[in-house]
């Protein structure tokens, strides 16, 4: 059987009945989660699938797993034991600035990433290279985050185990995810975009692009997704009915107010001496 086919099959089963082997098949999906070699969701031309076997198998690890005394002795925790912080070493290349940052096992962390302090990486989660993740930023289980991404300090990028079919939040190749952003519910940002500071974007919050005429909204079968290159901010919108006018009443939304462009580029550049 495929380690796909194994997840499935022990997926199933009850705690109670599950096999040795299953512990096994675990181990192995782990291990291919720590070398980027399986991910949650894959990018095949410009599309993203989502791969449902590997939140099969996480969740598998949470049924697997005992609860333990983990950690060091100045810094313990206590959790399951199949969850153990990300095992990191000198040569992987990663910069894990000291401070309280935690990277759970079962994530890729790409060589020349930027960890700053105090920060979370979760399981299942995908960082590619040259991305900065700042301060008190979390990236969430099987998060996928693009090459030279920078989450700024605050970011907050949702995670998805449950339902197993749901997309995590991808954020493509350049994109600059500014200071107190939220971004949750399988939102797809393209490569290039900004988001500026304290934008929120989930499935049921309309963006509004002033440049191209266009209300963008996520639905129960699609994602909400933000154009390439697009600059969006915090925005509100009046809401309809007596009541509202009365009170003056607006309710939040993002407005995409222009296109990337040199100015753009020049604004977001990321510090090369920081790296």
């Amino acid at each position: 059987m495929t380690l796909q086919q194994r997840i499935e099959r022990f997926f199933d089963m009850a705690a109670d009945s599950l096999p040795g082997e299953a512990s096994q098949t675990f181990e192995e999906l782990m291990r291919g989660l720590n070398r980027g070699e399986i991910r949650a969701a894959e990018q095949d031309g410009d599309t993203w699938r989502t791969n449902a076997w590997v939140k099969k198998g996480i969740l598998l690890g949470f049924r697997l797993g005992k609860l333990r005394r983990l950690g060091h002795s100045f810094f313990p925790f206590f959790d399951k034991h199949t969850f153990p912080l990300k095992n990191l070493h000198l040569q992987d290349g990663v910069r894990v600035v000291p401070g309280g940052t935690a990277i759970r096992d079962g994530c890729y962390v790409a060589p020349t990433v930027v960890i700053m302090p105090p920060a979370y990486v979760n399981v299942g989660a995908y960082v590619d290279e040259g991305t900065m993740v700042d301060s008190h930023a979390l990236v969430g289980s099987c998060a996928q985050i693009g090459r030279r991404v920078h989450l700024s300090a605050g970011a907050q990028i949702g995670g998805v185990l449950e339902p197993v079919g749901a997309r995590p939040v991808i954020i493509e190749d350049e994109v600059l995810v500014g200071g107190n952003c939220g971004v949750y519910e399988g939102t797809l940002v393209r490569r290039r975009a900004v988001l500026a500071a304290g934008t929120i974007l989930t499935r049921s919050v309309p963006v509004y692009d002033l440049v191209r005429g266009q209300v963008l909204r996520g639905s129960a079968e699609k994602p909400l997704e933000i154009p390439e290159g697009a600059v969006v901010v915090p925005g509100s919108r009046g809401l309809r009915g007596d009541f509202a006018r009365r009170h003056g009443l607006s309710a939040y939304a993002a407005i995409i107010v222009k296109y990337r462009d040199e100015r753009t580029d020049a604004a977001t550049a990321l510090e090369e001496w920081l790296r």
